[in-house]
C-alpha cells in the first residue's frame, strides 16, 4: 500500500505522512517547522474569534481543592 502524500504547507515540497518517517509532520523538515513558528511568533497568522474576558480563580477555591483525592 502506498503512503499518503502530503504537502508541506510552508514550500509546497511533496511528504509522507507517516509520522515514522517523518517526525517533523505536518511540515518536511525542521527548517519549515521554525519558518511556520517565526510566523506565529510575529503576527503573521491569526486565530479568528471573539476574545472572551478571562475569569480570576479565588485563591480560597485553589485551596479548598488542594487537599481532595483525584
Amino acid at each position: 500500500m502506498k503512503d499518503k502524500i502530503y504537502i508541506c504547507p510552508i514550500c509546497e515540497k511533496e511528504i509522507s505522512i507517516d509520522k515514522n518517517l517523518n517526525k517533523y509532520f505536518p511540515f518536511c523538515s525542521q527548517r519549515c517547522k521554525l519558518i511556520d513558528l517565526g510566523k506565529w511568533l510575529d503576527g503573521k497568522y491569526a486565530i479568528d474569534g471573539k476574545t472572551g474576558e478571562l475569569k480570576e480563580i479565588e485563591p480560597d477555591l485553589l485551596n479548598d481543592n488542594k487537599d481532595q483525592k483525584l
